[in-house]
């Protein structure tokens, strides 16, 4: 029996591997096709691209870092003892020995050495299970000012409000329950990230978030010349009453009324943050992600990329499709034709990637409802 025979190999872009007792989950694929993009791109700037891949596993994103974004150096690190040996193996099998080096040690340990000797990296990767709040900090010690920082967060039932006790241990901030809230989880991570940045005097600017349905990933840019920006973290209120949503700074959190209530009917908003509010994506950033991509020939990656260019500065939430028959009481329009009558009265409005039958756009909930209704009268004329 041949060595191909004996071992159950995988493929993931590029790089051949096997998974063994590492978890491994091809859903994840694209989030792992959007960093590659972003690594290329990095390494195109800056002529070099050095990459820390704090929590390896099986080895497949080292692998792809140095085979497709052409690294010129990967540290792959896994804390678990008994996926060394499967470890060894697949880097052995697809990179050059002088292109990388492989250790054991927990994430903290190794963000700390780096600080210590002074050996930042272009991109780091934090691939982690749970909140990923225990890196937030530390990675940043890890990473080169300029360089990337791509962080993980799979407890989305704490990001997505149904934990908040919880989400003020782990974010420091408080997160409840609403229609938009696959978004939510993403700019936690952000919100929080941005205060531990501001705490070590350095500042980040979000490249792009992205979410699959289970896990969200943040690509940030760490920096030390963006001011503080605390007009985009602050708080976002939602009504269940009316399904109206609205951003609050810190200074207008007890004036947290629905400003579509009745006078005599006043009603509070249910409040969560602070969170980032500001812009997921750049869309310069992404420009050069879609080109690569399209050098790359990977078309899916593509639609994805100009879908999130278009949700990129929208308001901090979305609008679902059942949320509006609900409170309109009415049936539930087809997406298109809604977006084509709030275009056709000025507003903005896009699809998301957080959600597939949702809206984001400046519109509100109100208005969104009286475009159902015109898209209903429509098609019954």
């Amino acid at each position: 029996m041949t060595e191909s025979q004996a071992i159950p190999w995988h493929r993931e872009g590029r790089a051949e591997f096997a998974v063994g007792t590492a978890f491994y989950r091809t859903q994840s694929q694209m989030g792992r096709d959007l960093a590659l993009l972003a690594a290329a791109v990095y390494r195109q700037q800056h002529g070099e691209l050095r990459v820390l891949d704090a929590m390896t596993g099986c080895g497949v994103r080292s692998l792809r870092y140095g085979l497709e974004a052409e690294a010129d150096w990967v540290w792959a690190n896994e804390a678990n003892p008994d996926l060394q040996l499967l470890l060894i193996q697949n880097l052995a099998r697809g990179l050059s020995p002088s292109t990388y080096r492989i250790t054991g040690q927990d994430a903290n340990e190794v963000f700390f050495r780096c600080y210590q000797q002074r050996d930042f990296y272009d991109l780091v990767d934090v691939d982690c299970f749970g909140s990923g709040a225990p890196y937030l900090s530390t990675a940043l010690w890890a990473t080169r000012i300029g360089g990337l920082l791509y962080l993980t967060s799979t407890d989305t039932r704490t990001t997505g409000g149904h934990n908040p006790e919880h989400s003020v241990q782990v974010y420091g901030a408080y997160a409840r329950p609403h229609p938009a809230g696959h978004e939510q989880g993403g700019r936690l991570l952000i919100g929080r990230l941005m205060q531990q940045a501001a705490a070590q005097g350095l500042a980040i600017q979000p490249l792009f978030s992205f979410y699959n349905g289970h896990v969200h990933r943040v690509m940030v840019r760490l920096t030390n010349a963006e001011p503080w920006r605390g007009d985009q973290y602050g708080f976002l209120g939602y009504c269940h009453h009316c399904g109206h949503y609205q951003t609050l700074p810190w200074r207008q959190l007890g004036r947290a009324i629905c400003p579509e209530a009745l006078p005599d009917k006043p009603m509070p908003l249910v409040v969560s943050g602070p969170l980032w509010l500001g812009p997921l994506h750049d869309r310069t950033f992404l420009t050069a992600m879609a080109h690569q991509a399209q050098k790359w020939e990977w078309p899916q990656q593509q639609d994805l990329i100009a879908l999130m260019q278009t949700e990129a500065d929208l308001p901090p939430y979305y609008f679902t499709l059942p949320e509006m028959g609900r409170h309109g009481q009415m049936d539930i329009p087809k997406r298109e034709a809604l977006m084509r009558v709030l275009r056709d009265r000025g507003f903005r409005v896009s699809r998301t990637h957080f959600e597939p039958q949702a809206i984001k756009t400046d519109a509100t909930m109100a208005d969104c409802i009286a475009a159902a209704r015109i898209c209903s009268a429509e098609s019954v004329g």
